[in-house]
């Protein structure tokens, strides 16, 4: 009886590991047949992809107290430097916010939320805290603060290329650029 239930054990751990490799009928696939593809990623001595160390390099970056980097706004058409800038600390997005868009009441509580407050009060919201310590998303324009201490706000609309360094480039010419004062 012992073998019996052994085997049958045996068996059913079989057709598990089997049958993980299997498809599965909710997995994608294309109207062609072709299957949703499943790779297994190296990930470096820091236990951490490349991607991953690329994101929090970036981070660390952006938020490296003291750092200065600089602007550039490039034409599309001529590759001219339109605006060129320092950036104390880094250029952040308009959209980016220290709350989220939506929170519910505390009594209002529907499927997976997560708890904040706000002005002392417990609210829930379904947008989730960012890596950089923010909510929102990138919208039209990009704001920073020179090393002067001068807010600039810049909307980008067609044929503009936004390159941020954290060191200087060497360009042709710069049409606007906000480091140099006009003499009095």
């Amino acid at each position: 009886m012992r073998k019996v239930i052994a085997s049958i054990a045996v068996l059913a751990v079989m057709l598990i590991v089997v049958g993980c490799d299997a498809p599965r009928a909710n997995e994608p696939k294309s109207a062609s047949g072709v299957q949703k593809a499943n790779v297994q990623v190296q990930t470096q001595a820091s236990g951490l992809t490349i991607e991953q160390e690329n994101i929090s390099a970036r981070l660390k970056e952006d938020n490296k107290p003291g750092s200065i980097k600089h602007l550039y706004v490039i034409s599309a058409y001529s590759g001219q430097v339109i605006i060129y800038s320092t950036v104390k600390g880094k250029v952040t997005s308009s959209g980016k916010r220290l709350n989220p868009y939506e929170v519910t009441g505390s009594g209002e509580y529907h499927g997976d939320h997560f708890e904040i407050n706000i002005g002392g009060q417990s609210h829930r919201t379904k947008e989730v805290l960012q890596d950089d310590g923010t909510y929102g998303s990138s919208d039209p324009y990009v704001y920073w603060w020179d090393t002067k201490g001068i807010y600039h706000q810049h909307y980008v609309s067609g044929g503009q290329i936004i390159h941020v360094s954290n060191q200087p480039l060497v360009v042709k010419g710069i049409i606007i650029n906000m480091e140099v004062t006009q003499k009095e």
